[in-house]
């Protein structure tokens, strides 16, 4: 029988990569999706979503108090998807916890096994259901990327040594969809920063126009960025989402075509099945790989991806 300090150093062995990672790096098209922890101690639709999900995407998202709710956490979360044999990508915000607290939970998700980590500096807490509650922002995320090769380096960031060093599969966010020059060269440039800070892949904010994400990419080739990029892709559900998103989520436009085309459908998932793949089909031979954001239709990857045939 093998001993504890065996089964430690085997499920901590620095040199092995994430799948994600292995995939990326091997230019296949990765897929990745996204699960939202409950608000509450009920871990079913966690499990039921796991099920759904493992063995067709390559890694999950698990996202950290979205838009300032309060949920279950994140690293609990990701540590209950490696039980259920899922590779998990930690989300990690900067809104919540200072320095102190980003690095320890950094530390605490490599000893559970988690590597991948996304990092964002996180909605302010005034949109969210405890909107008098204090935002930290004690660092952004070009400055949590950081921490992180600090981590990696072997020491925290007041400089102290640390008692072995975590090595993590570094991510960050960038959005294709800015709406005037000036807001998409600040894309690019935060873009540099965080790839200077250690990104060594990028997901981005939801894209309903392959024109948009083609003209985006076409000026990445031109700034000779060669760090994965995986396209966001949001399960549509209604013409009323469409319209919502339009109003209220800045750098997110869906065209009036795909509007039309959900309004006058009896058959919403077939009409979402339909728009979905034929916006991937369009960025596939553009992008790295695409992130699903399913928003509580996970049911519906399994024959998404059995159509795109990826």
């Amino acid at each position: 029988m093998e001993n504890l300090s065996s089964i430690n150093n085997k499920s901590l062995d620095i040199k092995e990569k994430t799948n994600l990672q292995k995939k990326l790096e091997d230019g296949k098209f990765a897929i990745t999706c996204e699960i939202g922890p409950p608000k509450g101690v009920d871990i079913t639709e966690i499990q039921e979503t796991a099920e759904i999900l493992k063995g067709i995407v390559d890694s999950v998202n698990v996202t950290d108090l979205q838009s300032s709710v309060m949920r279950l956490g994140s690293l609990a979360t990701c540590h209950l998807l490696r039980d259920y044999g899922i590779e998990p990508i930690f989300q990690m915000t900067c809104r919540d916890r200072n320095r102190l607290a980003l690095q320890s939970d950094l530390l605490s998700a490599y000893v559970l096994g988690i590597k991948n980590v996304l990092a964002l500096t996180g909605d302010h807490t005034t949109v969210g259901d405890h909107p008098q509650s204090k935002p930290v922002y004690d660092l952004d995320s070009v400055s949590l990327l950081w921490a992180m090769k600090k981590l990696e380096s072997g020491v925290d960031l007041a400089g102290k040594a640390l008692t072995g060093s975590p090595v993590f599969f570094k991510g960050a966010v960038v959005n294709p969809g800015a709406d005037t020059e000036v807001s998409l060269q600040l894309q690019f440039l935060k873009m540099l920063k965080k790839i200077d800070a250690g990104a060594q892949f990028f997901q981005t904010q939801a894209i309903f126009d392959a024109d948009t994400f083609e003209r985006f990419m076409e000026r990445i080739d031109k700034l000779d960025i060669k760090t994965p990029i995986l396209a966001g892709i949001i399960l549509l559900k209604s013409e009323k989402m469409a319209r919502y998103m339009n109003k209220f989520v800045p750098g997110i436009n869906v065209p009036q075509n795909i509007i039309n085309k959900m309004e006058n459908s009896q058959d919403k998932v077939s009409a979402m099945l339909e728009i979905t793949q034929e916006l991937i089909e369009k960025i596939k031979p553009m992008a790295h790989g695409v992130h699903i954001q399913a928003l509580g239709w996970e049911k519906h990857v399994p024959i998404l991806l059995k159509n795109l045939d990826i």
